[in-house]
């Protein structure tokens, strides 16, 4: 049986992401046995969305994963367009025309919000945001973020909370050797912030971090570990029942937090659990000026129940990292409760020849890993429709036929070659202070490194 596509008519199709789950489905398509070309879209100019702008800048080895998303970049069948931004430069029905096939890798760019009174007060913001202000992304580099607060609350108990928790009692020194965004540092010196509550509305048991980011905060040069040992108490029953090794390692880690006698330093880190947060108080002025909190207790099915026993917390920041939510695409269907494209394993609900995988497609869990097998399973459907006749042919299948599209409407694309050239720039940049990297943090001046 001869394969539907050839070297002259290969299989076309556009990834649009170039984050984790849009390179782990490059990845795949390039493994078939099928002839393919692939165009990969961002909005952005540079490409790994989520591992460049939101894994902390401390933690390097996650990182180097983009090795290997650049082998998948580079190679000749795959072509990077950035600085594309979809629905604007290419729009769904340019999409369908030109590619037999659209995949769409495109994350979950925005927040959820606690829904209590004062989360509109100057001071409230998402985890959301301050990772992507220190991470240096484009859309919040020009933030102009001061840290007078003394006292901080982040809301949730994941991984984004214990890192941005971290991150703000880092000693500048520890910072340094991270990839942080250069104007993210000298705020971050001058920073009057000493403590910080970490806060969860279930027990220490249901906290969805995991053992080596919390183990971290054990390690600190400038601040300590604050628990309290009646909040990560679990009866016999219920620590019998629990067979997830993390959960156990976990308060392992978070009772030996609480047993340590404080040493004295500049910084703390309070973890608590069993709590939620009910009110952000006016300062009356506008400004947070505290944090309303409520006692809770679990009932039989493992829910938060509230005591009516309340304390304030003295904080003038607040940051939620309760979860983080897709946005709709032109053009695109969208169940707007979940905040994903509704889909069957990965096919577009009635779309034939589109596709969904990552984050956009399931909501926001796992880990970068977890996006690998996520998109081989989507390509895996993709590829059976392909083999079986049932993608809808693109009227204007060549390269050609998009680049004369985009430079149609002005659109000033950013290739791969461009990224190595601004990639190269800011690790020569970052090895003369000293630093693993120095990023350049606003468009224009991306625009100005590329390939000659």
């Amino acid at each position: 049986m001869s394969l539907p596509y050839t070297p002259d008519r290969p299989l076309r199709v556009a990834v649009i992401g170039s984050g984790p789950s849009g390179v782990f489905a490059t990845e795949a398509l390039l493994k078939s046995d099928l002839s393919v070309e692939v165009d990969v879209y961002d909005r952005l100019p540079t490409p790994y969305g989520l591992v460049r702008y939101g894994v902390a800048p401390d933690h390097l080895t996650i990182k180097s994963v983009t090795r290997g998303f650049e082998k998948t970049l580079s190679d000749p069948r795959v072509r990077f367009l950035g600085n594309v931004e979809f629905g604007r430069d290419l729009t769904h029905e340019d999409a369908r025309s030109l590619y037999d096939a659209v995949v769409y890798t495109v994350g979950a760019s925005s927040d959820r919000r606690l829904g209590i009174p004062g989360e509109d007060l100057r001071g409230s913001m998402s985890a959301t945001e301050f990772v992507a202000w220190y991470n240096g992304h484009p859309d919040a580099a020009t933030r102009d973020l001061t840290l007078e607060a003394t006292g901080v609350a982040v809301i949730g108990v994941g991984n984004v909370a214990l890192d941005v928790s971290r991150i703000l009692v880092k000693t500048v020194a520890e910072l340094r050797e991270s990839d942080i965004a250069a104007h993210a540092l000298p705020v971050l010196e001058r920073s009057a912030v000493k403590d910080v509550w970490v806060l969860g509305r279930r027990g220490a048991a249901q906290a969805k971090f995991t053992t080596k980011e919390l183990r971290e905060f054990g390690e600190l040069e400038g601040a300590e570990p604050v628990v309290k040992p009646a909040e990560v108490q679990v009866d016999e029953a219920a620590e019998t029942a629990i067979t997830d090794n993390t959960v156990k390692k976990n308060l392992d880690v978070l009772r030996d937090f609480a047993v340590r006698t404080p040493e004295g330093k500049d910084r703390r880190i309070h973890l608590r659990f069993l709590v939620s947060p009910v009110e952000i108080v006016d300062d009356g002025h506008g400004n947070v000026g505290g944090l309303k909190i409520e006692r809770n207790t679990l009932d039989e099915g493992g829910n938060a129940v509230g005591t009516g026993e309340f304390e304030v917390l003295p904080v003038q920041l607040v940051l939620r990292s309760v979860g983080y939510k897709g946005v709709e695409l032109p053009g695109v269907p969208f169940d707007a409760r979940r905040g994903v494209i509704p889909n069957t394993e990965g096919r577009v609900d009635g779309r034939p020849g589109e596709y969904t995988a990552g984050w956009i497609k399931r909501g926001p869990s796992g880990v970068i890993g977890t996006n690998r097998k996520d998109a081989t399973d989507t390509v895996a459907h993709l590829l059976a429709d392909a083999r079986s006749g049932a993608l809808p042919a693109a009227a204007r299948p060549a390269r050609a036929d998009v680049d004369a599209l985009l430079a149609s409407r002005g659109v000033d694309v950013y290739s791969f070659h461009d990224w190595q050239v601004l990639d190269a720039h800011e690790l020569a940049q970052g090895q003369a202070q000293g630093r693993p990297r120095h990023k350049v943090v606003h468009r224009a001046e991306m625009l100005t490194h590329r390939k000659g």
